[in-house]
């Protein structure tokens, strides 16, 4: 399994996304990219993530940085939990998982003590070079956007 850390560069990508089009993640050298996996759209978790990334848009776009949220679900789902939660950010479908598990994310996890395999939650931080600045691996939701804009902006000094 591939484990990519900081000074890695970031495996890049054409994926589909919400909306219609693509995102290429090498288009966009020469800013940050916060990119974030998480496992499923509209669950708890994921959703809350989401709106905190969203809320926190306007100040990473003043910044240069890119915000790009990845799961396997299809298109039409992002498109729906966009719209049902009036998200902001980016939402890239990897519906055959090809980059989540280039970027070594997908993983055995446990719950109630059923085995399954799933995304595991985790951002990376990725500069102007392409190359991983920082990486935050089973996050813990609540004010990780935050914490991330703060990595961001210390990117930038």
């Amino acid at each position: 399994m591939t484990v990519l850390d900081t000074g890695s560069i970031a495996p890049d990508f054409t994926l589909p996304r919400d909306g219609g089009g693509d995102i290429t993640l090498s288009a966009l050298r020469g800013k940050p990219v916060v990119l974030y996996f998480y496992p499923k759209d509209d669950t708890s978790g994921c959703t809350q993530e989401a709106i905190e990334f969203s809320g926190l848009k306007p100040q990473f776009e003043a910044l240069g940085a890119t915000v790009i949220g990845m799961s396997p679900d299809a298109v039409k789902k992002h498109d729906k939990f966009k719209t049902k939660h009036d998200l902001k950010v980016d939402l890239v479908a990897d519906e055959d998982r090809k980059i989540i598990e280039a970027y070594g994310l997908w993983v055995e996890k446990s719950m109630y003590g059923r085995k399954y395999m799933g995304v595991e939650r985790t951002t990376f931080l990725i500069d102007a070079s392409g190359k991983i600045a920082r990486v935050w691996n089973k996050v813990k939701v609540p004010g990780h956007a935050a914490e991330v804009l703060e990595a961001t902006r210390a990117l930038k000094s």
